[in-house]
């Protein structure tokens, strides 16, 4: 007799990620200010929520033995979180350096853990591996941006605005969210290879049961 199936899932996890980047996105976007206390307040929601889904994936989903990941994953996040958590901290120096910080960690240890995977031949490796060097790569864009950068500018008919570092770090991360929210969503939903297989041999038993001479 088969082993039930799990309830929770990979792709499961992939799901509840996308919904929560896919909040973080919405609410950085649509938000007029993108101060370092609205960017540390929606990215320490989004990096605890995410922490959490690491958290209880890495015990209802993932085997003895391959749950590093997401246990490292959910640590990053929640430390990640929590600083940007302290409204106190919430500066602009703050904010690129927490999430500078958990972009090129968390990304790492999502790569290393997708190219393992890979290796191994499991089906969400090239997933992980992607959503990795996402993070990997929001580091190191907002490592490029100035925090202290102030540039004025003009638009016709609009007046004069002003163009900071901050603005510029906030909505990268709002970039990265709902890129995010995008890749996982679709990964999400898109049936895997032994989700396929599994259905069509469930088809063959069901078929076999009614056919003539068939298990009954």
């Amino acid at each position: 007799m088969s082993a039930p199936a799990r309830t929770f899932t990979v792709r499961n996890v992939q799901l509840v990620r996308a919904l929560f980047a896919a909040a973080a996105a919405v609410m950085i976007t649509f938000s007029p200010d993108h101060s370092a206390a609205v960017g540390l307040s929606v990215f320490s929601g989004f990096a605890i929520a995410t922490a959490l889904v690491f958290a209880l994936s890495a015990w209802l989903v993932l085997r003895a033995g391959g749950r590093w990941p997401h246990v490292l994953l959910a640590i990053a996040g929640l430390l990640a979180g929590m600083a940007g958590g302290i409204p106190a901290w919430r500066t602009n120096d703050v904010f690129f350096a927490v999430v500078i910080s958990w972009g090129l960690v968390s990304g790492a240890i999502e790569l290393v853990a997708g190219l393992r995977a890979r290796r191994a031949g499991e089906q969400a490796a090239r997933d992980a591996i992607t959503v990795g060097a996402f993070g990997i790569l929001l580091g190191v864009v907002l490592l490029a941006i100035p925090a202290g950068l102030a540039q004025p500018y003009a638009i016709a008919d609009a007046g004069e605005f002003m163009l900071t570092g901050i603005i510029l770090g906030v909505g990268m991360f709002g970039g990265y969210a709902a890129i995010v929210a995008v890749f996982l969503g679709i990964a999400g939903l898109t049936p895997q290879r032994a989700d396929a297989v599994a259905a069509a041999t469930e088809n063959e038993r069901s078929a076999s049961r009614i056919a003539p001479g068939g298990e009954r």
